[in-house]
């Protein structure tokens, strides 16, 4: 076990040493980058309110706006309740055209991995978007290349005159934008280009304040990282950008940063993310509940199990998607979460686990691309990092945390807040109003299990109980591997090796399909390595 690992668990054991005395979970340094203050703090779920506020908070923009992000998509558009009618562009790429063209003093910096611009030439006018960004002296439009082989860049942040920053999982790409509703056929869940794409479930959050600066020195450490040279802060005590219609989930909490970054150049590994998922594990005294895109972090899935069998521990409530998005994706993760989920169900002796994936009314499947915890009333979780080992160690992440502090005079509105957001996510997924999830809680004591094994027998199935596919044994040595999601970049060709060894002999794979799956083993890390620089 090398000191990294060591000292993970080593915050997590302090923690669970210290559940009886109320120990913090959030400790800068171990937990989390650094803690700072919001006056507000908002939980924005799914990307058409996202998309909306963003807008807003975009044409107030007076100095600088920092977009940070996997994929970027200048065709997005923003506000699609509209008519029409008013004077203001509506695609984000013309919606900034028009903000740097008002305002002379404006800078706009997006940052954008590297591969995910291999799929710009299939992008209509984006690239020719793009050429006036790069030309001009005042947008800047930059590729991330700063990555071990096999990494990538995966934080969502923007970060506006550091007034207002958003920070979560949403990306300003296609494929993202989708109501709460999530309707069967809702003909504004449209590509750029014409044609529906699927419900999409996702969650990000906007801060204000000392925390809105410190999102923006981190924008810029990565912006200054990926292109040497660094853009300018802005002046403090600017003019406010929050979007007066953005509703306030937190007023005046210590919001916690937790990053994860791999070791590259001289820069050392960071791996707060990972301490933060073990630590809040380790300290849930009755409900865990967590959304994520993927389910296949061993090491978060031991930490699960340990909890699950304690007599007296919390339940566990999983939301995940029922499939990746792709066959090669699906063969990766699913069968990774499969295995990690048999041995949940193993270690859930207490019947306490819940593992569901969402459907629309209709039957639809809604992808869920969101990555939040919730540990019982005391603390949130919004990221980037989804429960996979690359976001612990691999990729880089950013997420947001809050935690209640006893001492504060507003700890039993925080703690309410925090339910707040749990419970509106679940009556989401449930496609029930408020008052009935309410009730229904208040009517089990508190058993979110117990309400979902109640309202999805009552009112239908909108929330369905997981059921994993049956793995052949080539796909149950590969998942063991951790060949493919790896955590950290001196793993990707020692997992690649030990996959190699481990499947290509199984007779019972037959020889085309052990050919086949080492392929895809480097069509998968050919896909995640990274460009060389120009």
């Amino acid at each position: 076990m090398d000191d990294a690992t060591k000292s993970i668990d080593a915050a997590a054991a302090a923690v669970t040493a210290e559940k009886s005395r109320s120990a913090q979970v959030l400790q800068p340094g171990s937990t989390c980058w650094q803690t700072a203050q919001a006056q507000r703090m908002a939980v924005i779920i799914d990307a058409a309110d996202y998309f909306s506020h963003l807008k807003t908070a975009i044409l107030q923009a007076q100095h600088s706006i920092l977009l940070i992000g996997w994929d970027f998509d200048a065709r997005i558009e923003l506000d699609r309740k509209t008519d029409g009618s008013e004077s203001k562009p509506n695609r984000i790429g013309d919606v900034m055209d028009y903000a740097i063209k008002h305002n002379p003093a404006l800078r706009i910096y997006v940052l954008r991995w590297d591969l995910a611009f291999l799929k710009m030439p299939f992008r209509g006018t984006t690239p020719f978007f793009l050429l006036d960004w790069i030309t001009g002296n005042r947008m800047h439009f930059q590729l991330d290349r700063r990555h071990p082989p096999g990494a990538c860049h995966h934080q969502k942040i923007v970060v506006i005159d550091d007034s207002i920053a958003f920070c979560g999982g949403i990306d300003v790409t296609d494929g993202r934008w989708d109501t709460t509703a999530h309707l069967d056929d809702d003909p504004l869940r449209r590509y750029p280009g014409g044609g529906l794409h699927e419900p999409w479930h996702d969650v990000t959050t906007a801060v204000d304040g000392a925390a809105a600066r410190a999102l923006g020195e981190l924008a810029r450490d990565r912006w200054q990282a990926a292109n040497d040279w660094r853009p300018q802060a802005p002046p403090e005590n600017g003019r406010d950008c929050w979007p007066q219609n953005l509703p306030v989930s937190f007023y005046d909490v210590e919001v916690a940063i937790a990053r994860t970054s791999p070791a590259y150049g001289d820069e050392p590994e960071v791996r707060e993310i990972e301490a933060l998922y073990l630590a809040a594990i380790a300290s849930a005294r009755h409900t865990i509940y967590m959304e994520s895109q993927y389910f296949s972090a061993h090491r978060i899935g031991e930490a699960l199990q340990r909890r699950l069998a304690e007599p007296d521990g919390p339940e566990v409530i999983v939301v995940n998607p029922k499939r990746a998005e792709g066959w090669l994706e699906e063969e990766i993760m699913g069968s990774a979460r499969a295995l990690l989920f048999e041995r949940l169900q193993r270690a859930d002796r207490y019947g306490r686990l819940r593992f569901c994936t969402p459907v629309t009314a209709g039957g639809v499947d809604i992808y869920v691309h969101a990555k939040v915890l919730v540990i019982d009333d005391v603390l949130l979780r919004v990221g980037s990092s989804n429960i996979n080992n690359r976001s612990m160690g691999l990729d880089t992440e950013c997420d947001l945390a809050l935690e209640v502090q006893p001492q504060d005079a507003n700890a039993s509105a925080t703690r309410a807040g925090i339910l707040n957001v749990r419970n509106k996510l679940l009556a989401e997924h449930l496609g029930v109003t408020r008052e009935v999830f309410d009730t229904c809680l208040r009517e089990t004591d508190g058993s979110v299990a117990t309400v979902l094994d109640r309202l999805i027998r009552d009112q239908g199935p909108t929330l369905i109980p997981f059921t994993p596919p049956v793995l052949s044994e080539a796909e149950r040595k590969l998942a063991e591997t951790h060949a493919l999601d790896p955590s950290r970049p001196e793993d990707m060709g020692k997992m690649f090796l030990r996959a190699m060894r481990q499947v290509a002999p199984l007779r019972t794979f037959g020889y085309a399909g052990s050919i086949l799956a080492l392929a895809g083993i480097g069509m998968f890390l050919l896909r995640k390595k990274r460009l060389p620089k120009n």
